[in-house]
């Protein structure tokens, strides 16, 4: 299992709605959340091994969010 975390511009319970299905329908996607009291927004994946940080950056942008890869 992967542990991915990234920094979004995800900031209300509206826009967590609107990527909800996107997120809840990936099947390598086990658990997911968004911290919107974080002032990163931080988005925190559980996933298999199957699913990269490339291929969520790509789902999420499609959708018109900002989400980089959070550091250290």
């Amino acid at each position: 299992m992967n542990l991915l975390l990234f920094q979004t511009d995800i900031k209300s319970k509206k826009k967590v709605k609107s990527i909800k299905p996107v997120l809840n329908k990936h099947s390598d996607i086990l658990k997911w959340s968004i911290d919107l009291e974080d002032i990163d927004n931080v988005l925190r994946i559980e996933a298999t091994n199957n699913i990269t940080e490339s291929d969520v950056i790509n789902m999420v942008r499609i959708h018109g969010f900002y989400i980089k890869i959070l550091t250290d």
